[in-house]
């Protein structure tokens, strides 16, 4: 595998390559397809991945902060993978795994993560507004001061989770299970609650204007 073609965005075709624990750094992967491939441990911060295709691929604890994400990770395998401040705006991450991952600052506005795996994620202060989460797990996951203004939130599992802060507005949170969530100052302002089980939920100065 020639490294250097790959860094400098020459070889573009990767479907089902071994790239695990490589340093790519700084590379450009824009448009490359990388379907299935393996980046276990890889190394990706401040990478340009846009218009990428990981559909199936494998970043295992992978080290993509600050990259270029907005691609295609449809049943992608990102558990334990550190994502800090990554570009992942519009996104496809259906049915991902990003148990553990460390998502903190990401952009995530518009995103595309219905049944993702987040159990346990970083996400504190992500910018996921508008983002499609039909039916993740986001069970213990921290979403301190994240922002999820008019995000599908319906069927989620908040289970756990820390929204302590979080901007709700204007989400649907039909169905969604937010047993034990701490909820302390969220602001659920315009939310839609219908069917919403909030079982021992700390709702301490939790803003509820005109929920529905």
């Amino acid at each position: 595998m020639d490294i250097q073609a790959i860094c400098a965005g020459t070889q573009k075709h990767l479907v089902g390559a071994d790239l695990e624990d490589e340093d790519l750094s700084n590379a450009d992967l824009s448009h490359a397809n990388l379907i299935g491939a393996t980046l276990t441990g890889a190394i990706l911060t401040r990478a340009r991945l846009n218009q990428a295709r990981l559909d199936g691929a494998t970043l295992l604890g992978c080290d993509c902060a600050n990259a270029d994400l907005r691609a295609s990770l449809l049943g992608a395998n990102l558990m334990q993978a550190t994502l800090t401040e990554a570009d992942l705006r519009g996104s496809n991450l259906r049915g991902a795994n990003l148990m553990q991952a460390n998502l903190s600052q990401s952009a995530l506005a518009g995103a595309f993560l219905s049944g993702a795996n987040l159990l346990g994620a970083n996400l504190k202060g992500a910018d996921l507004r508008g983002a499609d989460l039909r039916g993740a797990n986001l069970s213990q996951a921290n979403l301190k001061g994240a922002n999820l203004s008019q995000a599908n939130l319906q069927g989620v599992v908040l289970t756990d989770a820390n929204l302590e802060e979080a901007d709700l507005s204007g989400a649907n949170l039909a169905g969604a299970n937010l047993g034990q969530a701490n909820l302390l100052c969220a602001d659920l302002s315009g939310t839609n609650v219908e069917g919403v089980m909030l079982v021992g939920a700390n709702l301490k100065g939790t803003r509820l204007e005109k929920t529905a």
